[in-house]
Parts: C-alpha cells; sequence; structure tokens
C-alpha cells in the first residue's frame, strides 16, 4: 500500500467511517512491527487503556514492545515518544489531541494543523514514521483543515459498508510511490484478515452467464481484480427516467447510455436504469466500459450472451470504437487462473498478445461487432 514499506519520518494520514475498522487495523500493525522490529507507540485520545487492552486480547496482540497510553495533551505525548524512543507511533485520533500554546478547543481548525505540525516536527528529528487517525465529515471528506492532506507524506483512506465484512484501504495521497494500489480485508471475529484473492470475492460461485451480468477485468495498481457488473433496465412512465449506479461513476454510465443509444439504437430514455458492482468495490478508470455496455444491452433485450464464463475488457469511444487498454495479459491470466475460458477485448489488443493457453479470444473493433459476435 505504501509503496514498499514505511519511511523514516514519514506522516500518514489515515481516515474513514466511524467504526469501519481503524484502530482495529492499526493496533494489529503496532503488534506486527513491536513484534519485528522494537518498541511501538500507540496513543490514543478516545480510548482508555483498558478498553485498547480488551481489544488487544480480542486480537491476540501481545508483544512486549507495544506501549499503549491514553493522553490527548501534545506536550505529554512528545515526552513520551522522546522517552521510550519507538521505532513506530501511532496517534489515534489527531481531532482529540490539544496544545497548551492555543486557547481553542481540541478539533478546531488551530488545534489541528498546530498538532499535526509539531508532530511532523518530531518524528521528522527522530526519524520515526508515525500514523496519524482522522475523523470524516458527514460527507465521507477528510474533517479538519485542508492544510493537513498538504502536510502529510500520505493519505490513507479505509472504506466499505459496516453491514458486510469486506474493508478496502486505498491511497489518496503518496509521496513515496504509486497511489493506485488497494489493500483488501476480511473483517473477523479476531481482527481484519488480509485477502490474497479479491477477484473471489467480487464473483459468485456460479460463473455460468445470466441476464444483466457480466464479469469484468480491472487493474488496481499491480493488481488485476475480477467483478461482476450487473445491470437493470426497467421500463418506466416517468418523465425523468431514473439513473442509478453504484460502485461506476454516474457520468461514465451517462456516457455509455448515450453511445448505446446513437450507435445501436437501442432505445433508453424511457427506461429507469440500475447498475451495480458486485461486493462493493467502486472501479476507476476505462476499461470496465465493454462489460458495462454489454450487460446494459443484455438486460435491455431480455437475452443471456451466447457464451458461458466470459470476461470483457476494453474502454468505448464517442464514436462505438473498442479502444485498447493496458495490461490485457495480466487480466487473461487472472482469469484463467478463476476458470473463465472466453475474453472479448479489443482488437489493439489482441493483435499484441502473447498467451501461450487454450483460451478463446473474441476480438473486437466496435460495439456493433461486439454485440454481432456474442448475442
Amino acid at each position: 500500500m505504501l509503496g514498499g514499506g514505511l519511511v523514516k519520518g514519514s506522516l500518514t494520514l489515515i481516515s474513514g467511517d466511524p467504526g469501519i475498522g481503524k484502530s482495529t487495523l492499526l493496533l494489529q500493525c503496532a503488534d506486527n512491527i513491536s513484534s519485528k522490529y522494537g518498541k511501538v507507540l500507540y496513543v490514543s485520545g478516545e480510548e482508555s487503556e483498558e478498553q485498547i487492552k480488551i481489544r488487544g486480547d480480542r486480537l491476540k496482540a501481545k508483544s512486549d514492545e507495544l506501549y499503549i497510553v491514553s493522553e490527548t495533551s501534545f506536550e505529554q505525548i512528545e515526552k513520551h515518544i522522546k522517552e521510550i524512543k519507538p521505532v513506530f507511533v501511532i496517534i489515534d485520533s489527531i481531532q482529540t489531541v490539544y496544545t497548551d500554546k492555543i486557547s481553542s478547543a481540541p478539533g478546531s481548525v488551530s488545534q489541528v494543523r498546530e498538532c499535526a505540525n509539531g508532530l511532523m516536527r518530531v518524528g521528522k528529528i527522530l526519524g520515526i514514521p508515525l500514523f496519524i487517525v482522522a475523523h470524516v465529515t458527514k460527507k465521507g471528506e477528510l474533517a479538519g483543515p485542508r492544510v493537513l492532506e498538504h502536510m502529510v507524506d500520505c493519505v490513507l483512506y479505509f472504506e466499505g459498508e459496516r453491514t458486510e465484512d469486506i474493508r478496502i484501504l486505498r491511497t489518496m495521497k503518496n509521496r513515496f510511490g504509486t497511489t493506485a494500489e488497494i489493500g483488501v480485508f476480511e473483517m473477523a471475529k479476531e481482527g481484519l484478515i488480509e485477502v490474497y484473492n479479491p477477484s473471489k470475492i467480487f464473483l459468485e460461485d456460479d460463473l455460468s452467464s445470466k441476464e444483466g451480468s457480466v464479469v469484468i477485468g480491472i487493474m488496481e495498481g499491480s493488481r488485476p481484480i475480477l467483478v461482476q457488473v450487473q445491470s437493470l433496465v426497467a421500463e418506466t412512465k416517468a418523465a425523468m427516467p431514473r439513473r442509478t449506479s453504484v460502485g461506476i461513476e454516474t457520468p461514465r454510465l451517462s456516457l455509455i447510455l448515450a453511445v448505446l443509444e446513437k450507435k445501436l439504437k437501442i432505445p433508453f430514455y424511457a427506461s429507469d436504469v440500475y447498475v451495480n458492482v458486485v461486493g462493493g468495490l467502486t472501479i476507476e478508470g476505462t476499461s470496465q466500459d465493454l462489460g458495462l455496455a454489454l450487460s446494459l444491452i443484455s438486460s435491455a433485450k431480455g437475452r443471456e450472451i451466447s457464451y458461458g464464463n466470459i470476461i470483457a475488457i476494453g474502454e468505448i469511444g464517442l464514436t462505438g470504437e473498442i479502444r485498447p487498454v493496458s495490461r490485457v495479459d495480466r487480466l487473461i491470466s487472472e482469469g484463467l487462473k478463476m476458470g473463465f475460458d472466453t475474453f472479448v477485448i479489443p482488437k489493439r489488443n489482441s493483435d499484441k498478445l502473447d498467451i501461450k493457453s487454450d483460451a478463446n479470444i473474441i476480438p473486437v473493433n466496435t460495439l456493433k461487432d461486439a454485440v454481432s459476435k456474442l448475442f
């Protein structure tokens, strides 16, 4: 996630909705680091030492080098850091920390800015990597002054539905590595467990073709992931039909619908359109366009795709052409591992493909080409 490890003196901000598992994740990290590399200081301004101990017992965090303190005064925290000389420090959370230099209440813009600045100075001078937990607003954005994001070296966002077991850690900013990587975790009784094969989670056990459902391949950083896109096109009498998408940007959905109406003459103007990415993953980029278009056509026409285990990869242009995407070979390899045998990919990608396998490759140039071959 961080691009190869913790950098000495770096300041990392981690945020997410309440109860999503930020403190759980960091306590597990603190236990792992302290058992391998030395002293770790976990500073909590929201929970007592007893509460953290109860969570630690549940997570089986038993390292002798893990030090816990419940403290909100910046001056006291700085004193503890200088006394213990830890290799790693966690502050949970920055909104509860205050300094005596400023009279305003903890969590105010001036307090957050001053305390973050002080922690950054301590970390840089002593060469200690620091993790700071930050609250989020009602809209899910990072709470506090915007200068906080500019000040830190790395911003991580922990997301997921509290009713679901899957949690996704995303990098929003990283001075030491890429921002394209994601970490996938499953929340269990004993804490967060890393998911090594996310594709298995985002796919149903039954891989056979269903009306309005298509599997697509996407790259999240260096990791190929297969996800299922489901579409429902339902006739409506309303003057303004609904366009609802979960996991795919609504402007991208509107663009694909416009291309399908113009180039394939499929009428969506009298239908509500609902799109969902199974498993709660949010997809960025354009490699999902072809799969999304095929699932919309399948639902609108009430017909299944004529191939069984199929994966669709490709970007759609405004003229209806299927444009090439990067790392198709990685996505095909992942698909073969998951039991898929047919791959619909852009023609320009298939010309450069070097895969020695029995995969059934269907190259397509345009949307019309894809529809004629698959339906």
